[in-house]
């Protein structure tokens, strides 16, 4: 137990620490033990493997400018749970963060720049939102990758019986609502609500009681934990209004600090608030995006962070971790810029590929009377065709769609791969942009 000194200098503050697990597949429990359901595809070990204790150590929490573990005697929640601090409105920046900051800082410029000097961005914006979509579900647990989703999207009906793709899909859905509601909305609790119902429309989770806040304690662990044992347990209900009421401030104030500083810190502090009894970490990322082109940092979604963020999983869980426990916000900070930095050089690539094969294209299709640089377009925005998606987008006939597939195969545009959906659709891909996307 903390010592009453330090207990009564942090009594004007909201307090935080959090444990987090490997990223199995959100073991979240709520009051009574009622699990998601959503351990599946993992054997029990790994479910019970944690990056941290298996139950909340409070003495391990020295970061009370960050929050600490605190309980209740005698209360109906009488276990250690994390009650976050108020968010940091300053924060010195060291050498190495402000060097990770600068690098981060020039790579948005370019890539936000690329979007600009395009004719046609939208080419790059779905494929970048795939694979942002695709990266987030994984870290989660998901199995789906960017073929298997683009497939689906080709096929319209190929993601009914996948639960992962829907998932993938729905995080895109999500992101859309998203930005169609900051054309009215600040990044707020109300926006958050919104985009959480539809990321969990009609998949797992959806009697996780989409686009409402949680009632009710959860905690993260192993299916037989309890909040005693768990690995985490984030604040409790009656916490949650204050806690994300100096979240929105802090993200809608007059900034004193960078915007992608303001985003680092965003995304720890939602993590560790943990709002929802499902997809915290999927809007906590998404929000990310949503920020930055709140503050026309981005004018459109072209940065996949979530991408570097599940190749480092194990340094993602540990940074967030360390902030809780140690302080260690300048490490924190360094990760995220460097993820940022990373994806958006990445990007920035893929854009100049893109865009040379387009051109490349229609340089190949010029001087001809067909449509066919329109069925370019499309594979664009996803790589694999049918005849349905040409015939629909075009407004044009069966036939008349299989003629122009057939003049693109001749070319060694595209290539005949096999067959998708329910009804065995033929399809093809369009290799040289897969590759370039993928």
């Amino acid at each position: 137990m903390p010592k009453p000194a330090r207990q009564q200098l942090l009594k004007p503050r909201l307090r935080s620490a959090s444990v987090q697990v490997l990223p199995v597949r959100r073991p979240e429990h709520t009051q009574g033990g009622r699990t998601s359901g959503l351990f599946r595809k993992q054997p029990p070990t790994e479910v019970g493997a944690t990056l941290y204790p298996v139950a909340v150590k409070p003495e391990l929490f020295q970061a009370p400018e960050f929050g600490r573990a605190t309980k209740k005697p005698g209360d109906k929640w009488a276990f250690w749970y994390f009650e976050p601090a108020v968010m940091p409105r300053e924060i010195i920046m060291s050498p190495r963060t402000i060097l990770a900051l600068s690098k981060a800082d020039a790579a948005l410029g370019r890539l936000s720049g690329v979007g600009r000097l395009l004719k046609d961005p939208s080419i790059l914006v779905q494929p970048y939102l795939a694979r942002e979509a695709v990266a987030s579900t994984r870290i989660e647990g998901t199995e789906a990758s960017l073929s298997d989703v683009l497939k689906a999207e080709a096929a319209e009906d190929a993601a009914d019986d996948n639960d992962d793709i829907q998932e993938v899909i729905n995080y895109q859905k999500a992101l859309y609502e998203g930005m169609r509601l900051l054309e009215k909305l600040p990044i707020s609790r109300r926006l958050m609500r919104q985009v959480h119902e539809v990321l969990l429309s009609g998949v797992r989770g959806q009697e996780k009681l989409p686009g409402e806040f949680r009632k009710t304690p959860v905690w993260i662990g192993s299916p037989t934990d309890s909040p005693d044992t768990a690995a985490f347990v984030p604040p409790l209900p009656d916490v949650l209004e204050d806690a994300l009421s100096d979240w929105e401030k802090f993200v809608n104030e007059e900034p004193t600090i960078p915007i992608l500083a303001i985003c680092a810190l965003m995304h720890y502090q939602f993590e560790t608030i943990h709002p929802f009894l499902d997809g915290n970490g999927r809007i906590g990322r998404l929000l990310i995006i949503l920020l930055l082109m709140e503050k026309k940092v981005l004018e459109l979604p072209l940065l996949y962070v979530s991408a570097y963020m599940e190749d480092n999983r194990r340094e993602y869980y540990d940074r967030l971790q360390a902030v809780r426990e140690r302080g260690e916000i300048q490490e924190w900070m360094q990760f995220f810029f460097t993820a940022v930095h990373k994806q958006a050089v990445d990007a920035e690539s893929r854009a100049g590929k893109l865009v040379e094969l387009r051109e490349q294209y229609r340089e190949q299709l010029r001087g001809t009377k067909s449509r066919a640089v329109e069925v370019v377009d499309l594979f664009f925005s996803n790589p694999f065709i049918t005849v349905k998606r040409v015939e629909k987008n075009l407004k044009i006939t069966n036939q008349g769609a299989r003629n122009l597939i057939d003049s693109l195969v001749g070319r060694e545009i595209l290539r005949k791969v096999g067959t998708l959906g329910r009804g065995g659709r033929i399809y093809w891909i369009a290799d040289d942009v897969y590759k370039a996307i993928s």
